[in-house]
């Protein structure tokens, strides 16, 4: 502890202007905010800083010099902060504790900081120097991009601003681009980048035979207007923003009611909805057309992500899942719409890009009411129409509940009168969970039953009782349990069943006296039949025996019961019951009463009220629900916000608002809401300022996704990050560029795929040159049109084209390749045989997390826990064992066959040429046909179909 002198000379050599102070005689002033912030800021402040703190010291701001006396103003020798980053002789001094010691230069100049006193100029706190600061690139506004003179290039280079741009780079690493590509390559080039499908034999044909100029530019629009176009298109959006139907994590239970979100992303890619209004839907549609269902469901893309739904009864715990489910959306939403790795801000200043913890934990304001789940989505007439239908069935409904309440209150006003005649019939302890004994005159019995009559139900467990231990005890001195397995005892019961989990929900558990496992019954009875005939005289049995399983107190519990006896399983003789025990609880005694105090006039009546009561109900059931939707549900969830120390729900830092990035440039827009702002203004804030005109993020990204949906690589080969992590723009004028015509085509996409695809750029061939491949190996430079392998996707829906059995039926609940198996947890069990509901196009697919789809899953399929920007393209056996030997394969072989058949008749080399146009939109050459013949003449058509099926021409575009 420092004396107060100390102190007070500490306060006064901190804040005091420099002019006032002493300097070190013979030596320069230092400039603290020029010279000593940095070097705190890059060398300190990654550990101590307010966010992390180690030590209990922050070097952000003068406070813990203060408090802890680390510097003595004019007085190194005497400054714990010099003596912890002085080596010791050969010792590596004690900070920092990793990385490169401070260098001499760097002590002498905190020396001479702490011998000129000290000074911290009031108001300047330090942050953590980040690798990228405002001046980073992706953050400046959109460049006047100037189009590139490529004198030197061809006429038709010259057209388009995207070749010039191209053009200008080939020509800076000495490099030529390709030729044009054939006419067939280009039709089925563009309709499976457009569609994700393959041309038809005759629209190859058609665009073949027509000579006109405009053939090109026709074809592309008739792409571009079709239904497939939304479909292929919606599906790269749905990778980009983790869309998935089930909650992912321990219980991975299946959302049924998120696929209207699937095809509002399908309707509105086709309908070419501008792009910011689309990424506004998403951020805040329920505010912006409340009662639209069309508008609101955009705003389900906050909770399409993973959910934890387990929860967790500690209050930390619980504290920490909440912060998890809103970092998982600010990670997407930001990564999405910005291009910019905000969530590794969590717990600590960005290392790398220029955001702050405080940007982080605005953005965590800003999704704080957002709560997964569902909820009705209708319009005003709708909720109106069934507002009015039900009102009087409603009424009709409280009334006549109303009346057979009040029939049972004055039955149990009776029965409370009567409190102290209850009190002597029910004389014995209530039912326990944790054990309860019937005891009863010796009875000889081969079996023993136990019927249920009622049961004590916990909030959390589902329907059933359970049992973890039944036990029949002989009468005599030396009684033992004859209800043990080991013993010979068996067990029957109804009991619930999930699937393959059915040895967990074994009654054969029960009689045991292992009491860990449960048995779950789905009955009113259990009944136990033994080796042999004894004498018994005791039962005892457990819900929730202690030592039991880690589920205890999940299961209900037995609370009214009869237990019988019999030697032949015809005739049974009752020895216990409960209904001497006391009640289990207040409901219990109100039922027992009841039973006991109506009059039969009571009975009439309730059974009167109970008829009209159905019918009511009834009616009311007959008038149609609202449509329930995955969408969230929203809270106030007003301030105060705070910074999460080191990402600590449970430390507590500063105060934050709702605010955006303050890492853009100068030019970029800004916004700060006060800490009680509306949940949707907070939103609806956020969305604008993402989409404001000055913000170039959002521009740069959207043209990046779509130039690398057409090349297979992005510009910026990071989709989701233009940070100092991400990778360097290859073409960054280009990329300004279209960006701006993003923009002055009203966010618009559909005129950027057309300026992209009319590009010679786009049209050149993908012949492999090894000149120009030694000097750009991928093509980035796009001397050719890089090739690339079909999509998991595209690979399922090609195969179904060609064999006549693709169903192009649109919209509503996705099919399933898997079976779905659930009780606490869920389990999705590839199916082996698909049949025709699944011959849908793959985007329609059901897509739960971490299900394995066999052939879509071999062919990277991603697994939508997460963000997919971009596809991965493995090569493994087990594609080539899948495309071989699965079912669907084989199926689609044989119906392939039967398409030949129809199409070509008999005539083997017709057969060929058919199936050649349907795989791969030419003709065979002679070899080829000549091994087909062979082949199919063999061994069948079928198996012809099935080696075409397994051929790298049918999944490679060039």
């Amino acid at each position: 502890m420092k004396c107060l002198p100390f102190l007070f000379t500490t306060l006064v050599a901190l804040f005091l202007p420099s002019s006032l102070l002493p300097a070190a005689e013979n030596e320069k002033p230092v400039d603290f905010e020029q010279e000593v912030a940095p070097l705190l800021s890059r060398r300190c402040v990654s550990c101590h800083s307010p966010n992390i703190k180690k030590g209990e010291l922050s070097l952000a701001s003068p406070d813990d010099l203060l408090t802890n006396g680390f510097v003595v103003p004019g007085d190194a020798a005497g400054s714990y902060l010099l003596e912890v980053v002085v080596p010791d002789g050969d010792k590596r001094p004690a900070m920092p504790k990793s990385g490169e010691v401070l260098s001499e230069a760097e002590v002498d100049l905190l020396r001479r900081w702490v011998e000129q006193g000290a000074v911290w100029p009031e108001g300047v706190v330090i942050h953590e120097a980040s690798k990228a600061d405002r001046s980073w690139w992706s953050l400046q506004p959109l460049a006047e991009a100037k189009l590139p003179a490529a004198d030197e290039a061809p006429d038709a280079w010259k057209q388009n601003p995207i070749d010039r741009f191209v053009w200008a780079k080939l020509a800076e690493a000495q490099l030529k681009p390709n030729p044009p590509a054939d006419r067939r390559t280009l039709i089925r080039r563009a309709t499976f980048d457009l569609t994700g499908l393959p041309p038809t034999p005759e629209e190859v044909e058609a665009f073949l035979a027509d000579n006109s100029p405009d053939a090109y530019p026709q074809l592309i629009e008739r792409l571009l207007a079709s239904p497939r176009y939304g479909e292929r298109w919606g599906r790269h959006w749905l990778d980009v923003i983790r869309f998935g139907e089930s909650r992912g994590f321990e219980r991975n239970q299946i959302i049924t009611n998120l696929w209207p979100f699937r095809d509002y992303v399908i309707r509105s890619i086709n309908e070419d909805k501008p792009f910011d209004q689309f990424i506004r839907e998403h951020l805040a549609g329920d505010v912006i057309a409340p009662n639209t269902p069309d508008v609101e469901i955009g705003a389900a893309f906050l909770v399409a992500g993973p959910y934890d739904d387990v929860g967790n009864q500690d209050p930390a715990q619980a504290a920490q899942i909440r912060a998890n489910t809103i970092d998982e959306i600010i990670r997407s939403s930001s990564e999405a719409f910005l291009g910019l790795t905000v969530g590794c801000a969590r717990c600590h200043d960005h290392k790398f890009d220029a955001i702050t913890q405080k940007d982080y934990y605005g953005l965590y304001a800003t999704f704080a009411g957002i709560k997964h789940g569902e909820r009705p989505v209708a319009t005003e007439a709708e909720r109106k129409e069934r507002e009015e239908r039900l009102g009087d069935l409603q009424k009709q409904q409280a009334d006549l509940t109303r009346q057979r309440d009040d029939i049972q209150k004055f039955a149990i006003a009776r029965g409370d009168a009567k409190k102290e005649h209850y009190d002597q019939l029910w004389s014995r302890p209530a039912v326990s969970r944790q054990t309860t004994e019937e005891r009863f005159a010796p009875v000889a019995a081969k079996m023993v039953r136990l019927i249920v009559e009622g049961q004590e139900r916990n909030p959390s467990a589902n329907n059933g009782y359970g049992i973890d231990e039944f036990e029949v005890w002989t009468a005599g001195d030396n009684s033992q349990n004859v209800a043990l397995a080991s013993s010979g005892a068996t067990a029957v019961g109804d009991s619930r069943h999930a699937g393959d989990f059915d040895a967990a929900y074994s009654a054969n558990l029960t009689i045991d006296g292992k009491f860990g496992a449960r048995w779950l019954a789905a009955g009113p009875q259990l009944t136990i039949t033994l080796a042999e005939p004894q004498s018994i005289d005791r039962v005892v049995f457990s819900s929730d025996r202690p030592g039991a399983a880690a589920d205890h107190g999940v299961a209900n519990f037995v609370s009214e019961y009869r237990i019988l006896v019999s030697s032949d399983g015809e005739k049974w003789t009752e020895v216990a019951n409960s209904h001497d025990r006391q009640p289990v609880n207040e409901a219990h005694r109100h039922k027992r009463l009841l039973a006991a105090e109506l009059t039969d006039e009571d009975r009439a009546n309730d059974a009167a009220l109970a008829a009209k009561l159905a019918e009511v109900n009834k009616a009311i059931s007959q008038v149609p629900p609202l449509p329930v939707w995955w969408v969230g549900t929203r809270d106030a969830a007003m301030g105060p916000f705070h910074l999460f120390v080191g990402g600590s729900p449970q430390r507590k830092g500063d105060a934050v608002t709702p605010c955006s990035l303050s890492g853009l440039s100068e030019s970029a827009p800004t916004y700060e809401l006060p800490a009680d702002a509306a949940e949707s203004q907070r939103r609806l804030e956020l969305a604008d300022w993402i989409i404001d005109p000055q913000n170039p993020l959002p521009q740069r990204v959207l043209a990046n996704r779509l130039w690398q949906h057409h090349f297979g690589t992005g510009i910026v080969d990071t989709p989701n990050d233009f940070g100092y992590m991400g990778g360097a723009p290859s073409h960054p004028q280009l990329l300004d560029w279209l960006a701006g015509e993003l923009v002055k085509d009203g966010w618009h996409i559909k005129p950027l795929h057309r300026q992209i695809m009319l590009s010679q750029a786009y049209q050149q061939s993908s012949d492999y040159r090894e000149d120009a491949a030694k000097i750009d190996g991928d093509a980035r430079l796009l001397w050719r049109f890089p090739p690339r392998r079909l999509s998991a996707e595209e690979v399922r829906d090609v195969i179904l084209q060609i064999s006549d059995k693709l169903n192009l039926e649109m919209g509503g609940p996705g099919f399933r390749l898997y079976q779905y198996l659930q009780d606490n947890v869920a389990t999705y069990v590839p199916l082996d045989e698909h049949d025709a509901s699944t011959y849908r196009r793959a985007v329609y697919h059901h897509n739960a997390r971490a299900a394995r789809t066999d052939l879509m899953t071999e062919f990277d399929s991603p697994d939508c826990a997460f963000s997919a920007p971009r596809r991965d393209e493995t090569t493994t056996p087990l594609q080539a064992l899948t495309m071989l030997n699965h079912d669907f394969t084989l199926d689609m072989s044989q119906f392939l066959a039967e398409r030949l058949q129809k199409e070509a008749g008999d005539d083997p080399q017709k057969q060929i040429q058919r199936a050649y146009a349907l795989c791969y939109g030419r003709a065979p050459t002679e070899a080829e046909t000549k091994a087909c013949v062979a082949l199919a003449a063999e061994h069948g058509l079928p198996a012809l179909c099935r080696a075409l099926l397994n051929t790298s021409e049918l999944i490679y575009l060039h």
